[in-house]
Formats: C-alpha cells, structure tokens, sequence
C-alpha cells in the first residue's frame, strides 16, 4: 500500500470509530474508543503490520478509557457540590410595600442561616424579618 492509502485508510477508520463512540454514555467510554481509533492509526503508520496496529489499539484504548474517566470522576464530583449547594440554600420571598416580591437566597450553615449580605440568623426568617433588610 502506498502512503495516500494508508491514510485514507486511517482516517475512514478514525471516522468510523468517532460515529460509534458518538452514543457512549460516558467520557470513560468516548475516550476508550476514540484512543483505541488514534492507537491503531498510529500503531499502523509506526509498524505497518497487523501486530502493531493492534498493540496501538489496545494501548490507546486503555489511555484513553483512564482520560475518561477521569473527566466522570471530575463531573461527578462537581454534580454532588451543585447538589449539596441546593440542598442547603433557602429562598424567602419578601414582599414589598408596592406588591413586587424579592427572593431572599439562605444558606443553611449548621442551625442557623446567612442571607446574601453576610447576616446570620439563628432561625429561619420570615418574609417580614427580611425585609427591613431587603425589602421597602
């Protein structure tokens, strides 16, 4: 095979694997078949036989697939931070003397709460406590 081939051949296979790796469910996957695509390609230019293209294959797959997973690792852990976030935040809606309301954002911290001007209160607030603060 000539050069020109060898490249054709590389880069339909590369497509070919992007298409397949498109459905993964997660970066671990994604990064697994895409690495093991790059591998191959990489291990058939280098060695230009069967055997080094499946060396490439298996040893970009497997980089890839630890890439990947990382990035999970990464994206979990910033959905528990988002999620514990909320879990502690409290809105109280106060409402003006003209009828408008303005939501109040708490964060729970041990028993007591802190309102987005760095106030702390021991209890949850009413709307009618707030709005001396935030309201008119």
């Amino acid at each position: 095979m000539n050069r020109n081939s060898i490249t054709i051949l590389v880069a339909t296979f590369i497509c070919a694997a992007l298409m397949v790796t498109a459905g993964c469910e997660s970066d671990a996957q994604t990064g697994a078949g895409i690495g093991a695509a790059a591998g191959a390609g990489i291990g058939q230019l280098a060695g230009r036989d069967t055997e080094s293209t499946l060396i490439g294959g298996a040893v970009g797959g497997g980089v890839g697939y630890i890439v990947g997973n990382e990035q999970d690792k990464k994206k979990a852990k910033a959905g528990d931070e988002q999620l514990s976030e909320e879990m502690n935040t409290v809105t109280v809606n106060v409402t003006n003397s003209n009828g408008s309301i303005i939501p109040v954002k708490l964060k729970k911290q041990g028993v007591g709460f802190f309102g987005p001007r760095g106030e702390y209160y021991d209890h949850l607030p009413t709307s009618e406590e707030l709005r001396p603060v935030y309201g008119f």
